[in-house]
């Protein structure tokens, strides 16, 4: 089922952003339109288009969200894998996108202060903690739902 999801999605999101499905869309507009006077512009008539519209835009959020995921997820472990691969990387920075995001910004920050100001910050220490707190909440959220009392 998830293979098959995946599949849909990427083939949808492709075809979605592809220029056939804006000129079929625009072409369905148009005949949409063109038959309004057959129909008197009822109520039905509107009816049609706005429905069809609706149920399109809210299965296309859904593909189009997990393609773009899926895309993110990629970019991250790309990335992760250059800075490991980068002799004199911050190896800290793999997988800061786990953080909060105001751990992120802060660290973004610091580095965007070290860059222009040229001090040295340290941006290791920073991303210690942060991941210390995220392993200390997440051993809080297991220890909640296994019943045990979370160690500190």
């Amino acid at each position: 089922m998830v293979k098959f999801f995946t599949n849909l999605s990427q083939k949808t999101a492709s075809l979605a952003g592809s220029p056939y499905a804006f000129g079929v869309a625009a072409a369905f507009i148009v005949v949409w339109g063109a038959s309004g006077p057959l129909f008197g512009f009822s109520d039905t008539w509107q009816l049609v288009v706005n429905t069809a519209t609706t149920i399109i835009t809210f299965l296309m959020v859904f593909l189009i969200q997990n393609s773009q995921n899926r895309d993110s997820a990629a970019v991250e472990a790309k990335l992760d894998e250059i800075i490991r691969a980068t002799e004199g990387a911050r190896m800290q920075l793999i997988g800061i996108e786990h953080l909060t995001e105001e751990e992120v910004e802060q660290i973004r920050r610091t580095i965007e202060d070290e860059c222009s100001e040229g001090d040295e910050a340290d941006i290791p220490a920073l991303l210690k903690q942060a991941l210390q707190r995220k392993r200390r909440h997440e051993a809080q959220r297991k220890a909640k739902r296994s019943g045990a009392s979370p160690s500190a």
